[in-house]
């Protein structure tokens, strides 16, 4: 082997070196351009973030690292995106990341350990190491250009190698993970920012998969057409969606996370999307509509629309300040087994049905009616259920609202009519002083409305 390549990261395919080109290499380069040298956006915000949460473990030390790259197959990585609590204390949210650790020092400090850039006079690493060589993936900050950008001292990544003073590490101690969960759970304004951006980019992404309709009718796997479309739009405005979309027609919208994408479009069929956009700062927005592919709700499709709807219109009506996690699931949950019981599908009374030891309206509405949403699409998740699920909600918490019918094509206990339709309606929301803001506003929610909604587009007259 040559230039140590044993201790690069190479390819199996890649060509031997000679001493040559070797030697050929390491002049003759002029400086190369610095990376953007403005603060991260929401700079202001990440020093308090870091001085609360090193208030919950005084003189202790704490270590939260960026994440590693995963394997796709063989030699090629995912596209890298750094833990979300990370990116919540540094604001550094791009590629260049991986292997990257922020260090909150018992007596305070913030010191962010990152990889440095490879010298071009020796090594060939700049050029050699498909990992971290900048031919391969491109320039990266080195220290004093990252402490610029982050208002953090930094240090080469080595340096922490060699410290071997021993701390906790949120991507091993649940404690500490839950600390970063809950600290998380109320938005700043900066935070609502983004989110709405997330929103506003995601409703113009749904508006482009309207008007792909018509094409992706056509093409065999039309769902995947309508994921291609979403996910250009997600890419083209921010870092790409927050989570796999959902692109599911007939049938498949009754399988709750029916990522394969890959059935066709039938125009009697109603397709359930749900799809984020994530911003570049990586907050992301969570949103569902459930469109009528020919335009135009069949009977059978249009109540059951509006049984979700109403669910929905309840939920949303019991988010405020001091109101119970539960209580807007709980809403939605009634107007949903009431109906269900109207239909003669519950042969129970709703009420039995919706009674703990009971829950047998679940077998047509299966998941939660909603959750916390932010940097993750199912934000705060290691939070402790006193905190999140049994807790209550206060001002600055953003979150979905999202009740939907799942009537399997193979459910017996259904009349034909109704096999096979899988209806959700999601909103994004955050809660205000005396209610809550829908930040999804801009997308239709009423059957009337999705119907003209869709007309327009189609048409040429709106969007």
């Amino acid at each position: 082997m040559t230039l140590e390549s044993s201790q690069l990261h190479t390819g199996s395919h890649d060509l031997p070196v000679s001493r040559a080109l070797a030697d050929f290499m390491t002049g003759g380069w002029a400086p190369p351009p610095l990376p953007d040298d403005t603060r991260v956006p929401g700079f202001a915000q990440f020093a308090g973030r870091r001085a609360r949460l090193a208030a919950r473990f005084p003189g202790e030390r704490l270590l939260v690292p960026a994440g590693e790259l995963r394997v796709r197959s063989h030699d090629c990585d995912h596209r890298f995106r750094p833990h979300s609590a990370y990116a919540w204390l540094t604001g550094l949210t791009g590629e260049d990341q991986p292997g990257h650790v922020l260090v909150l020092e018992p007596d305070g400090e913030a010191v962010l350990y990152l990889r440095p850039r490879p010298p071009r006079d020796t090594g060939g690493a700049f050029y050699r190491d498909r990992k971290y060589g900048e031919f391969w993936v491109g320039r990266r900050p080195d220290p004093a250009e990252a402490e610029r950008r982050t208002g953090l001292r930094c240090a080469p990544l080595d340096d922490l190698a060699q410290n071997r003073h021993p701390g906790r590490n949120a991507a091993q101690d649940a404690e500490l993970a839950t600390a970063l969960s809950e600290l998380r759970l109320e938005k700043d304004p900066w935070e609502v920012a983004q989110l709405q951006r997330a929103v506003d980019h995601t409703v113009t992404g749904f508006e482009d998969v309207v008007r792909s309709l018509p094409a992706a009718l056509r093409h065999p796997r039309g769902e995947r057409w309508i994921e291609g479309v979403f996910q250009l739009r997600a890419r083209a405005e921010g870092n790409g969606t927050g989570y796999e979309t959902i692109a599911a027609a007939g049938a498949h919208a009754c399988v709750l996370h029916w990522t394969r994408n890959d059935g066709p479009l039938d125009p009697a069929q109603l397709l359930l999307l749900d799809a984020g956009v994530e911003t570049d700062a990586l907050y992301t927005a969570d949103l569902t509509r459930t469109l009528p592919l020919s335009g135009r709700f069949s009977p059978v499709q249009r109540r059951v629309y509006e049984l979700v709807l109403a669910a929905q219109d309840a939920g949303i009506a019991a988010l405020k300040p001091g109101a119970r996690f539960r209580d807007f699931h709980r809403a939605c949950s009634a107007v949903l087994a009431e109906g269900l019981a109207d239909w003669g599908v519950l042969r129970v009374p709703a009420a039995q049905a919706l009674a703990p030891d009971s829950g047998l309206y679940r077998r047509y509405t299966l998941c939660s009616s909603g959750h916390m949403l932010g940097l993750d699409v199912h934000d705060c998740g290691r939070a402790r259920a006193e905190q999140y699920l049994d807790g209550v909600l206060t001002e600055g918490q953003v979150l979905t609202v999202e009740p939907g019918l799942y009537l399997q094509p193979d459910d017996e206990t259904l009349p034909r009519e109704l096999r096979g339709i899988g209806v959700r309606i999601e909103d994004d929301l955050v809660i205000t002083a005396d209610g809550a803001r829908l930040l999804s506003g801009a997308l239709p929610r009423t059957a009337d409305g999705v119907e003209e909604w869709m007309d327009g587009l189609l048409t040429g007259s709106g969007g």
